[in-house]
């Protein structure tokens, strides 16, 4: 059986060059590290029902140990003089209600990080489905996590004007990303720069390198503590830990990426500098790490995914390691 022809179609060209024309480009790079950032914030390992178990089972153990000892110390403080019985009641009091206060604000941290986990799963969401009334509420979130930020209160004294404008719940949130997330990136960038800038030239001046492990540590802590309360996460200790964990995944997800966007090429441009000075090298590369860990901590802490605008490079925010080499 054979297939009819199909009869001639005529087509107007100067309408097919006007729909290619207005076909919006599609920025490759800025999806690529969109979908990246994703992957990255949802990759984080999983805690088995047989480690929960565990380690509730160790931790009652140890806490009836704790009870029990403090109450044969009290027993023995009776023992010896009434008084001292009494000053021990009090201080287990005290440490009780300490105890208590600092659980209550742990548990507060720890709520704010999964809240921010959450709002960027909820706008991940919004922007793939186009969900208005999705962004919309993502959006109240959002006004209600930074209402007593100073330094967003012109982002949303006009975000408010203008989200009930939007129609598309995708434009919604980004222009929720564009307002609300651009202050707080350029503080994040300064910190990372300015935390670069500091562990660069320390460890270029430090005689031992045990000396350079432990100021990029700590500035790499103070770092992550710092972009967090930009963000409005404000880990506690137990929180910390928590975001160091999301950070450390962050950059082994990520890590491919970074030497592909030009991290290699930054370090062959330092081979000058290094055979110079080593110390110099060092320096330089140590600054680098340090900004890696403060970029991973951004798109962990951040409550929007990247999708208005591109996540910032290392050059973005420690360019004058670079700019500042020597040239021959």
């Amino acid at each position: 059986m054979t297939t009819p022809p199909r009869k001639p179609t005529t087509f107007d060209l100067d309408d097919v060059a006007e729909r290619l024309t207005l076909a919006p480009e599609r920025d490759w790079a800025a999806d690529e590290i969109s979908e990246v950032s994703i992957v990255a914030t949802r990759t984080a390992p999983r805690t088995s029902w047989m480690s929960r178990l565990f380690w509730g089972a160790l931790g009652g153990l140890v806490s009836l140990a704790v009870g029990l000892g403090v109450t044969s110390l009290i027993e023995d403080l009776f023992a010896r003089y009434e008084w001292l019985g009494w000053a021990g009641i009090g201080l287990a009091g005290i440490l009780l209600v300490s105890a208590v206060i600092l659980l209550g604000r742990e548990a507060l941290a720890l709520r704010r990080l999964a809240r921010i986990d959450a709002l960027r799963a909820r706008a991940e969401e919004a922007i793939l489905q186009d969900d208005r009334p999705a962004a919309l509420a993502v959006t109240g979130s959002l006004l209600t996590l930074y209402e007593t930020q100073p330094r967003t209160a012109r982002a949303r004294a006009e975000l408010q004007r203008e989200m009930g404008e939007i129609i598309d719940g995708a434009d919604l949130m980004h222009l929720s990303e564009r307002l609300l997330m651009t202050p707080l990136d350029a503080e994040a960038r300064r910190l990372i720069g300015a935390a670069s800038r500091r562990v660069s030239l320390v460890t270029a001046v430090a005689p031992r390198a045990v000396i350079d492990i432990a100021v990029v540590a700590v500035v790499a802590v103070s770092l992550i503590r710092q972009i967090a309360t930009v963000y409005g996460a404000r880990p506690g200790t137990l929180g910390f830990f928590r975001l160091l964990r999301h950070v450390l995944t962050h950059l082994a997800v990520t890590g491919g990426m970074a030497a592909g966007e030009g991290m290699l090429d930054q370090l062959v441009g330092h081979g000058l500098a290094a055979r110079l000075s080593a110390k110099l090298g060092e320096g330089v590369i140590n600054g680098i790490l340090t900004a890696r860990v403060g970029l991973a901590a951004m798109a962990v802490c951040r409550p929007l995914p990247y999708a208005a605008r591109s996540a910032p490079t290392l050059r973005d925010v420690a360019g004058s390691l670079f700019e500042g080499s020597p040239k021959i």
